[in-house]
Protein backbone atom coordinates (compact mmCIF):
# COMPACT_ATOMS: atom_id res chain seq x y z
CA UNK A 1 0.00 0.00 0.00
CA UNK A 2 2.62 2.54 0.88
CA UNK A 3 4.49 2.69 -2.38
CA UNK A 4 1.14 2.24 -4.23
CA UNK A 5 -0.95 5.71 -2.91
CA UNK A 6 -0.02 8.89 -2.27
CA UNK A 7 -1.76 11.06 -0.55
CA UNK A 8 -2.68 14.79 -0.47
CA UNK A 9 -4.30 16.73 2.03
CA UNK A 10 -6.03 19.62 1.59
CA UNK A 11 -5.57 22.75 4.05
CA UNK A 12 -8.69 24.67 2.99
CA UNK A 13 -9.56 27.76 2.27
CA UNK A 14 -9.51 30.78 4.65
CA UNK A 15 -12.05 29.02 7.36
CA UNK A 16 -13.98 31.97 7.55
CA UNK A 17 -16.90 30.34 9.58
CA UNK A 18 -14.71 28.74 11.87
CA UNK A 19 -13.71 32.17 12.80
CA UNK A 20 -12.49 33.52 15.64
CA UNK A 21 -10.51 30.17 16.12
CA UNK A 22 -8.69 30.77 12.51
CA UNK A 23 -7.81 34.37 13.09
CA UNK A 24 -4.14 33.71 13.34
CA UNK A 25 -4.35 29.77 12.10
CA UNK A 26 -5.21 27.67 9.18
CA UNK A 27 -7.82 25.39 9.80
CA UNK A 28 -6.19 22.18 9.78
CA UNK A 29 -3.99 24.08 12.76
CA UNK A 30 -7.14 24.29 14.86
CA UNK A 31 -6.80 22.75 18.02
CA UNK A 32 -9.33 19.28 18.66
CA UNK A 33 -9.76 17.44 22.01
CA UNK A 34 -7.74 19.29 23.95
CA UNK A 35 -4.60 17.88 22.67
CA UNK A 36 -4.55 17.27 18.82
CA UNK A 37 -4.77 19.28 15.74
CA UNK A 38 -7.14 18.92 12.70
CA UNK A 39 -4.87 17.98 10.50
CA UNK A 40 -3.72 15.24 12.46
CA UNK A 41 -6.93 13.22 12.14
CA UNK A 42 -6.45 12.58 8.28
CA UNK A 43 -2.34 11.95 8.47
CA UNK A 44 -3.35 9.44 11.54
CA UNK A 45 -5.67 7.79 9.03
CA UNK A 46 -2.71 7.48 6.29
CA UNK A 47 -0.67 6.22 8.65
CA UNK A 48 -2.47 3.47 10.14
CA UNK A 49 -3.30 1.99 6.50
CA UNK A 50 0.31 1.72 5.73
CA UNK A 51 0.34 5.18 3.25
CA UNK A 52 2.72 7.38 4.51
CA UNK A 53 3.52 9.58 2.11
CA UNK A 54 1.84 12.69 2.20
CA UNK A 55 1.82 16.24 1.13
CA UNK A 56 -0.21 18.85 3.29
CA UNK A 57 -1.09 22.06 1.00
CA UNK A 58 -1.67 25.14 2.52
CA UNK A 59 -2.16 28.57 2.17
CA UNK A 60 -3.45 30.35 4.95
CA UNK A 61 -1.95 31.66 8.13
CA UNK A 62 -0.10 28.62 7.65
CA UNK A 63 2.85 29.06 10.04
CA UNK A 64 1.75 27.18 13.01
CA UNK A 65 0.63 24.05 10.80
CA UNK A 66 3.89 24.13 9.84
CA UNK A 67 5.64 24.23 13.05
CA UNK A 68 3.28 21.49 14.07
CA UNK A 69 3.79 19.06 11.26
CA UNK A 70 7.82 20.02 11.32
CA UNK A 71 7.38 19.03 15.15
CA UNK A 72 5.28 16.38 15.09
CA UNK A 73 6.02 13.87 11.94
CA UNK A 74 9.53 11.80 12.00
CA UNK A 75 9.85 8.78 10.07
CA UNK A 76 13.55 6.82 10.19
CA UNK A 77 16.26 7.87 8.43
CA UNK A 78 15.77 4.37 6.13
CA UNK A 79 12.05 4.99 5.50
CA UNK A 80 10.88 6.76 2.16
CA UNK A 81 7.96 7.96 5.06
CA UNK A 82 6.94 11.89 4.84
CA UNK A 83 4.69 14.43 5.34
CA UNK A 84 5.50 17.69 3.51
CA UNK A 85 3.96 21.09 3.51
CA UNK A 86 3.23 22.94 0.42
CA UNK A 87 2.57 26.38 0.83
CA UNK A 88 0.71 27.90 -2.05
CA UNK A 89 3.62 29.76 -4.38
CA UNK A 90 3.93 32.31 -6.71
CA UNK A 91 5.39 31.28 -9.76
CA UNK A 92 6.51 32.67 -13.48
CA UNK A 93 3.93 30.93 -15.03
CA UNK A 94 1.20 30.97 -12.46
CA UNK A 95 1.43 34.16 -10.28
CA UNK A 96 -1.94 33.58 -9.07
CA UNK A 97 -2.75 31.47 -5.42
CA UNK A 98 -5.09 27.91 -4.99
CA UNK A 99 -8.64 29.26 -6.69
CA UNK A 100 -10.03 25.97 -5.45
CA UNK A 101 -9.15 22.32 -4.59
CA UNK A 102 -8.50 21.04 -8.23
CA UNK A 103 -6.67 23.88 -8.67
CA UNK A 104 -4.27 23.70 -5.22
CA UNK A 105 -3.81 20.08 -6.87
CA UNK A 106 -2.93 21.16 -10.44
CA UNK A 107 0.04 23.92 -8.82
CA UNK A 108 1.19 20.98 -6.84
CA UNK A 109 1.64 18.98 -9.65
CA UNK A 110 5.36 19.61 -10.02
CA UNK A 111 5.93 18.59 -6.81
CA UNK A 112 3.82 15.25 -6.56
CA UNK A 113 5.20 14.60 -9.96
CA UNK A 114 8.71 12.50 -9.18
CA UNK A 115 6.63 10.58 -6.29
CA UNK A 116 6.12 7.37 -7.85
CA UNK A 117 2.44 5.78 -7.07
CA UNK A 118 -0.64 4.02 -8.70
CA UNK A 119 -2.84 6.21 -6.82
CA UNK A 120 -3.58 9.45 -5.49
CA UNK A 121 -5.38 10.08 -2.59
CA UNK A 122 -7.54 13.20 -2.11
CA UNK A 123 -8.17 13.97 1.61
CA UNK A 124 -9.67 17.24 3.41
CA UNK A 125 -7.84 18.94 6.20
CA UNK A 126 -10.96 19.42 8.27
CA UNK A 127 -12.90 16.30 9.17
CA UNK A 128 -13.60 14.20 12.02
CA UNK A 129 -13.45 10.18 11.31
CA UNK A 130 -11.49 6.98 11.19
CA UNK A 131 -11.53 5.62 8.23
CA UNK A 132 -9.31 2.22 6.58
CA UNK A 133 -7.92 3.95 3.24
CA UNK A 134 -6.73 0.41 2.36
CA UNK A 135 -10.86 -0.84 2.46
CA UNK A 136 -11.30 1.83 -0.01
CA UNK A 137 -8.74 1.34 -2.22
CA UNK A 138 -9.02 -2.02 -2.42
CA UNK A 139 -12.80 -1.51 -3.88
CA UNK A 140 -11.53 0.65 -6.31
CA UNK A 141 -9.11 -1.92 -7.32
CA UNK A 142 -12.02 -4.44 -7.34
CA UNK A 143 -14.09 -2.45 -9.28
CA UNK A 144 -11.87 -1.23 -12.31
CA UNK A 145 -12.00 2.20 -11.29
CA UNK A 146 -11.15 5.17 -12.37
CA UNK A 147 -11.60 7.55 -9.63
CA UNK A 148 -13.65 6.61 -6.39
CA UNK A 149 -15.70 8.75 -4.28
CA UNK A 150 -16.07 8.35 -0.52
CA UNK A 151 -19.98 8.20 0.19
CA UNK A 152 -21.76 8.55 3.22
CA UNK A 153 -25.22 8.35 3.70
CA UNK A 154 -27.30 11.65 5.31
CA UNK A 155 -30.66 12.46 6.28
CA UNK A 156 -32.78 14.85 4.57
CA UNK A 157 -32.20 17.92 6.62
CA UNK A 158 -28.26 17.31 6.27
CA UNK A 159 -28.48 16.46 2.42
CA UNK A 160 -28.71 19.78 1.26
CA UNK A 161 -25.57 20.54 2.56
CA UNK A 162 -23.80 18.49 0.55
CA UNK A 163 -23.04 16.92 -3.14
CA UNK A 164 -25.45 14.30 -3.58
CA UNK A 165 -25.18 11.12 -5.58
CA UNK A 166 -26.81 8.12 -6.79
CA UNK A 167 -24.91 5.20 -7.92
CA UNK A 168 -25.68 1.94 -9.26
CA UNK A 169 -24.09 -1.81 -8.87
CA UNK A 170 -20.72 0.48 -7.11
CA UNK A 171 -20.53 3.25 -10.02
CA UNK A 172 -21.95 6.97 -9.78
CA UNK A 173 -24.33 7.36 -12.38
CA UNK A 174 -25.24 11.13 -11.48
CA UNK A 175 -24.70 13.83 -9.28
CA UNK A 176 -26.01 16.81 -7.65
CA UNK A 177 -24.59 20.11 -6.19
CA UNK A 178 -26.08 20.98 -2.60
CA UNK A 179 -29.86 20.03 -3.89
CA UNK A 180 -32.93 22.17 -3.11
CA UNK A 181 -35.29 20.32 -0.26
CA UNK A 182 -37.73 20.62 -3.64
CA UNK A 183 -35.43 17.84 -5.22
CA UNK A 184 -34.57 15.64 -2.95
CA UNK A 185 -37.47 12.79 -3.42
CA UNK A 186 -35.59 12.21 -6.82
CA UNK A 187 -32.56 11.47 -5.40
CA UNK A 188 -32.96 9.05 -2.72
CA UNK A 189 -30.46 6.20 -2.64
CA UNK A 190 -30.73 2.14 -0.97
CA UNK A 191 -28.27 2.51 1.87
CA UNK A 192 -28.78 -0.38 3.07
CA UNK A 193 -31.17 -1.77 5.94
CA UNK A 194 -29.34 -0.27 9.15
CA UNK A 195 -28.61 3.41 7.69
CA UNK A 196 -32.75 3.55 5.86
CA UNK A 197 -33.98 2.36 9.33
CA UNK A 198 -31.90 6.02 10.60
CA UNK A 199 -33.39 7.93 8.05
CA UNK A 200 -30.44 8.21 6.03
CA UNK A 201 -31.41 7.96 3.04
CA UNK A 202 -29.37 10.34 0.50
CA UNK A 203 -25.54 9.44 -0.65
CA UNK A 204 -23.44 12.28 0.22
CA UNK A 205 -19.65 13.07 -1.00
CA UNK A 206 -17.21 13.17 1.72
CA UNK A 207 -14.61 14.93 0.19
CA UNK A 208 -12.47 11.87 -0.08
CA UNK A 209 -11.35 10.76 -3.62
CA UNK A 210 -9.76 8.17 -5.20
CA UNK A 211 -7.61 8.96 -8.19
CA UNK A 212 -5.85 6.83 -11.00
CA UNK A 213 -2.64 8.72 -11.13
CA UNK A 214 -1.95 8.67 -14.90
CA UNK A 215 -5.68 9.82 -15.29
CA UNK A 216 -5.38 12.29 -12.64
CA UNK A 217 -2.48 14.30 -14.20
CA UNK A 218 -4.49 14.10 -17.53
CA UNK A 219 -7.70 15.49 -15.89
CA UNK A 220 -5.82 18.40 -14.33
CA UNK A 221 -3.33 19.34 -17.28
CA UNK A 222 -5.55 18.87 -20.26
CA UNK A 223 -8.77 17.76 -20.03
CA UNK A 224 -9.88 20.34 -17.65
CA UNK A 225 -7.37 22.62 -17.44
CA UNK A 226 -9.81 25.45 -16.34
CA UNK A 227 -11.38 23.90 -13.87
CA UNK A 228 -10.88 24.75 -9.96
CA UNK A 229 -12.71 22.01 -8.29
CA UNK A 230 -13.19 18.42 -7.49
CA UNK A 231 -16.80 18.43 -5.90
CA UNK A 232 -17.98 21.47 -8.53
CA UNK A 233 -16.82 20.27 -11.65
CA UNK A 234 -14.33 17.62 -12.05
CA UNK A 235 -16.39 15.04 -10.36
CA UNK A 236 -19.69 16.14 -12.15
CA UNK A 237 -17.64 15.95 -16.14
CA UNK A 238 -16.52 12.77 -15.16
CA UNK A 239 -19.34 10.60 -14.47
CA UNK A 240 -20.19 10.47 -17.89
CA UNK A 241 -16.72 9.87 -18.78
CA UNK A 242 -15.63 7.64 -16.98
CA UNK A 243 -15.51 4.73 -13.94
CA UNK A 244 -16.58 6.67 -10.91
CA UNK A 245 -17.02 4.26 -7.94
CA UNK A 246 -18.79 5.25 -4.68
CA UNK A 247 -17.38 3.37 -1.71
CA UNK A 248 -19.83 3.81 1.16
CA UNK A 249 -18.52 4.71 4.55
CA UNK A 250 -20.72 3.71 7.92
CA UNK A 251 -18.74 5.02 10.78
CA UNK A 252 -18.77 8.21 12.39
CA UNK A 253 -17.97 11.23 9.54
CA UNK A 254 -18.41 14.98 10.72
CA UNK A 255 -17.57 17.88 8.61
CA UNK A 256 -16.08 20.47 10.93
CA UNK A 257 -17.51 23.33 8.47
CA UNK A 258 -18.48 26.20 11.47
CA UNK A 259 -18.36 26.76 15.24
CA UNK A 260 -21.54 24.45 16.26
CA UNK A 261 -20.38 21.30 14.55
CA UNK A 262 -16.57 22.20 15.81
CA UNK A 263 -18.26 23.02 19.20
CA UNK A 264 -20.60 19.37 19.16
CA UNK A 265 -17.71 17.43 17.82
CA UNK A 266 -15.63 18.12 20.56
CA UNK A 267 -17.88 17.81 23.42
CA UNK A 268 -19.33 14.57 21.92
CA UNK A 269 -15.71 13.06 23.04
CA UNK A 270 -16.87 13.51 26.28
CA UNK A 271 -19.90 10.32 26.10
CA UNK A 272 -19.59 7.13 27.39
CA UNK A 273 -19.20 5.67 24.52
CA UNK A 274 -18.19 8.29 21.96
CA UNK A 275 -18.82 7.81 18.22
CA UNK A 276 -15.27 9.16 17.83
CA UNK A 277 -13.11 6.93 19.62
CA UNK A 278 -9.99 8.17 21.03
CA UNK A 279 -9.33 4.47 22.77
CA UNK A 280 -8.15 2.71 20.00
CA UNK A 281 -5.87 0.01 20.10
CA UNK A 282 -5.60 -0.22 16.10
CA UNK A 283 -6.70 3.78 14.83
CA UNK A 284 -4.19 5.86 17.71
CA UNK A 285 -4.44 9.43 16.14
CA UNK A 286 -0.86 10.85 16.54
CA UNK A 287 0.07 14.32 17.54
CA UNK A 288 3.41 15.98 18.97
CA UNK A 289 4.71 14.32 21.83
CA UNK A 290 5.45 17.57 24.42
CA UNK A 291 6.68 15.62 27.72
CA UNK A 292 4.08 17.37 29.66
CA UNK A 293 3.66 16.46 33.59
CA UNK A 294 0.63 14.82 34.48
CA UNK A 295 -2.56 16.73 35.01
CA UNK A 296 -3.01 17.85 38.89
CA UNK A 297 -6.71 18.44 40.09
CA UNK A 298 -7.54 19.38 43.69
CA UNK A 299 -11.03 19.70 45.50
CA UNK A 300 -12.86 19.03 42.08
CA UNK A 301 -15.88 17.39 41.42
CA UNK A 302 -15.36 16.17 37.43
CA UNK A 303 -18.17 14.36 35.56
CA UNK A 304 -18.00 13.10 31.67
CA UNK A 305 -14.79 15.47 31.38
CA UNK A 306 -11.43 14.63 29.10
CA UNK A 307 -8.51 16.39 30.96
CA UNK A 308 -4.83 16.57 28.65
CA UNK A 309 -1.46 16.75 29.98
CA UNK A 310 0.16 19.40 32.34
CA UNK A 311 -3.07 21.00 33.69
CA UNK A 312 -3.58 22.17 36.95
CA UNK A 313 -7.48 22.31 38.34
CA UNK A 314 -8.49 23.44 41.69
CA UNK A 315 -12.42 23.78 40.13
CA UNK A 316 -15.26 22.71 42.44
CA UNK A 317 -17.31 21.40 39.21
CA UNK A 318 -16.19 20.39 35.95
CA UNK A 319 -18.72 18.84 33.36
CA UNK A 320 -19.22 17.69 30.12
CA UNK A 321 -15.82 19.59 28.92
CA UNK A 322 -13.06 18.84 27.51
CA UNK A 323 -9.72 20.55 29.31
CA UNK A 324 -6.56 20.91 26.67
CA UNK A 325 -3.33 20.96 27.62
CA UNK A 326 -1.49 23.02 30.46
CA UNK A 327 -5.10 24.49 31.24
CA UNK A 328 -5.16 26.31 34.63
CA UNK A 329 -8.77 26.76 36.81
CA UNK A 330 -8.60 28.43 39.88
CA UNK A 331 -10.98 27.47 43.05
CA UNK A 332 -14.62 27.76 43.30
CA UNK A 333 -14.80 28.05 39.47
CA UNK A 334 -17.31 25.88 37.98
CA UNK A 335 -17.12 24.71 34.36
CA UNK A 336 -20.04 23.55 31.87
CA UNK A 337 -20.32 22.27 28.38
CA UNK A 338 -17.01 24.24 27.16
CA UNK A 339 -13.84 23.14 25.29
CA UNK A 340 -10.83 24.64 26.92
CA UNK A 341 -8.12 24.42 24.26
CA UNK A 342 -5.56 25.45 27.31
CA UNK A 343 -1.88 27.19 26.96
CA UNK A 344 0.97 26.59 25.38
CA UNK A 345 3.23 27.46 28.46
CA UNK A 346 3.42 27.21 31.71
CA UNK A 347 3.30 30.84 33.28
CA UNK A 348 6.51 30.82 36.02
CA UNK A 349 5.53 32.44 39.52
CA UNK A 350 8.09 35.00 39.05
CA UNK A 351 5.72 36.15 36.10
CA UNK A 352 1.95 35.34 38.36
CA UNK A 353 3.39 37.81 40.71
CA UNK A 354 4.47 40.80 38.18
CA UNK A 355 1.01 39.73 36.46
CA UNK A 356 -0.86 40.69 39.64
CA UNK A 357 1.59 44.00 40.81
CA UNK A 358 -0.33 45.11 37.42
CA UNK A 359 -3.41 43.81 37.94
CA UNK A 360 -3.67 41.04 35.14
CA UNK A 361 -4.91 37.61 35.59
CA UNK A 362 -3.31 34.63 35.12
CA UNK A 363 -2.89 32.81 32.12
CA UNK A 364 -6.05 30.17 32.34
CA UNK A 365 -9.58 30.76 34.38
CA UNK A 366 -9.83 32.51 37.62
CA UNK A 367 -11.46 31.79 40.77
CA UNK A 368 -14.98 31.76 41.69
CA UNK A 369 -16.28 32.32 37.69
CA UNK A 370 -19.08 30.41 35.94
CA UNK A 371 -18.30 28.98 32.19
CA UNK A 372 -20.82 27.39 30.33
CA UNK A 373 -21.02 26.95 26.78
CA UNK A 374 -18.02 28.48 25.53
CA UNK A 375 -15.11 27.76 24.10
CA UNK A 376 -11.81 29.19 25.57
CA UNK A 377 -9.01 29.76 22.71
CA UNK A 378 -5.18 29.24 23.59
CA UNK A 379 -3.48 31.32 26.27
CA UNK A 380 -6.43 33.10 27.94
CA UNK A 381 -6.48 35.08 30.94
CA UNK A 382 -9.60 34.76 32.38
CA UNK A 383 -9.93 36.83 35.72
CA UNK A 384 -11.99 36.42 39.13
CA UNK A 385 -15.84 36.65 39.68
CA UNK A 386 -15.92 36.16 35.74
CA UNK A 387 -19.54 34.78 34.49
CA UNK A 388 -19.53 33.72 30.59
CA UNK A 389 -23.45 32.05 29.99
CA UNK A 390 -23.63 30.93 26.47
CA UNK A 391 -26.67 29.86 25.24
CA UNK A 392 -30.05 30.47 22.80
CA UNK A 393 -30.80 33.81 24.40
CA UNK A 394 -27.70 35.44 23.23
CA UNK A 395 -27.59 37.07 19.89
CA UNK A 396 -24.78 36.62 17.22
CA UNK A 397 -21.89 38.98 17.64
CA UNK A 398 -18.48 39.87 17.42
CA UNK A 399 -16.22 41.73 20.17
CA UNK A 400 -12.30 42.45 20.28
CA UNK A 401 -12.46 39.68 23.07
CA UNK A 402 -15.07 37.32 21.78
CA UNK A 403 -17.31 35.88 19.80
CA UNK A 404 -20.61 34.71 19.92
CA UNK A 405 -22.07 32.12 17.19
CA UNK A 406 -25.24 30.35 17.55
CA UNK A 407 -24.75 31.01 21.50
CA UNK A 408 -21.76 29.43 21.69
CA UNK A 409 -19.48 31.89 23.34
CA UNK A 410 -15.72 31.67 21.79
CA UNK A 411 -13.00 33.45 23.81
CA UNK A 412 -10.51 34.86 21.59
CA UNK A 413 -6.84 33.44 21.45
CA UNK A 414 -4.86 35.45 24.04
CA UNK A 415 -7.79 37.69 25.38
CA UNK A 416 -7.25 38.85 28.59
CA UNK A 417 -10.79 38.91 30.75
CA UNK A 418 -10.93 41.13 33.85
CA UNK A 419 -12.13 40.59 37.19
CA UNK A 420 -16.53 40.19 37.22
CA UNK A 421 -16.45 40.26 33.73
CA UNK A 422 -20.38 39.30 32.44
CA UNK A 423 -21.26 37.74 28.94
Amino acid sequence: MSKSTLAVILGGGAGSRLYPLTASRSKPAVPIAGKYRLVDIPISNCINCGINRMFVLTQFNSASLNRHIKNTYHFSAFSAAFVDILAAEQTPDNPTWYQGTADAVRQSLRHIGPFESEYILILSGDQLYQMDFGEMIENHKNLGADISIATIPVNERDAPEFGILKSSDGYITSFIEKPKKELLPEWVSDTGDEMKGKGRNYLASMGIYIFNRKLMFELLETEYKAATDFGKEIIPQSIDKYKVASYQYDGYWTDIGNIYSFFEANLGLTKDLPDFNLFDNTKAIYTRARMLPPAKISGTQLEKTLIAEGCIINASRVENSVVGIRARIGHGTTVVSCYLMGNDYFETIPEMSHAAQHGIPNVGIGNRCYIKNAIVDKNCRIGDDVRINGGSHLENADHSLYTIKEGIVVIKKGAVIPNGFVI
